[in-house]
């Protein structure tokens, strides 16, 4: 077997250069915008689209009881939620456009519109 001729400066250049471009492509294109209202939806349906701009709190019926949404400072979560193991309030303030919690047992969910989404997943 031959050995590997040694890398020069121009690979190493290279393969920098890429490094960075992917680096760049990922901080430029996979963020999510800024959000600008909250869709709320409660057994799949629209309950509310609500502008971020104002603090407060929201109550959304479901089938297990009143979940309670809240925004403050352009964020949104799910404050309060009488299922049994709490997921969607454990998963904390959203803040970019595209992010979503969803509490299945009760049928409600909020998520964050805004021009621009966060993909967790690109598929076609």
């Amino acid at each position: 077997m031959l050995p590997l001729p040694p890398i020069k400066t121009g690979d190493w250049m290279v393969l920098l250069l890429g490094v960075l471009g992917v680096t760049w492509l990922t901080i430029t294109l996979w963020q999510g915008g800024v959000a600008d209202k909250a869709i709320i939806r409660s057994g799949g349906k629209i309950f509310s689209e609500v502008p971020l701009s104002r603090n407060q709190i929201i109550s959304v019926p479901g089938p297990l009881g009143i979940s309670r949404i809240a925004i403050h400072n352009r964020q949104v979560r799910i404050a309060a939620d009488p299922s049994p193991r709490q997921y969607c309030v454990h998963q904390g303030w959203l803040k970019q456009a595209g992010e979503i919690a969803i509490c299945l047992p009760n049928q409600v969910s909020v998520e964050l519109s805004g021009r621009g989404k966060r993909y967790d997943s690109l598929n076609y």
